[in-house]
C-alpha cells in the first residue's frame, strides 16, 4: 500500500501547471511580465468573456522580449511574487 501511495505523490509532484501567455514587460533583470488570456463563459448569462492574469516569471537568460509568446511552468517560489519561469519562446514578436 505504501507504494502506491508515494508513487501517486510523485506523479502529483510532476504535474506542474502550464500556460502560454504573452511578454507585457521586460523592464526588470531575468524576470517577464506574462499576460495569459482566457475566455470563460458567464455562469448565467452564456455570454464568453476574456480575462487575463498577469503572472512575473523567471529568464535566466533574458530571451523573452515585449510581444513574445512564452510558455511558462509553475516553480518554487523564487521571490515575493515570482513563482513561474520560462519554458521557451514560442513566437518572436515581429
Amino acid at each position: 500500500m505504501a507504494d502506491t501511495e508515494t508513487t501517486q505523490t510523485a506523479d502529483m509532484r510532476g504535474r506542474r501547471k502550464t500556460r502560454i501567455g504573452v511578454v507585457s514587460s521586460d523592464k526588470m533583470q531575468k524576470t517577464v511580465v506574462v499576460t495569459v488570456s482566457t475566455l470563460v463563459r458567464h455562469p448565467i448569462y452564456g455570454r464568453t468573456l476574456r480575462q487575463s492574469n498577469k503572472f512575473k516569471a523567471h529568464d535566466e537568460n533574458n530571451d523573452a522580449h515585449i510581444g513574445d509568446t512564452v510558455e511558462i511552468m509553475e516553480t518554487r517560489p523564487l521571490s515575493k511574487d515570482k513563482c513561474w519561469r520560462v519554458l521557451r519562446v514560442v513566437e518572436r514578436a515581429r
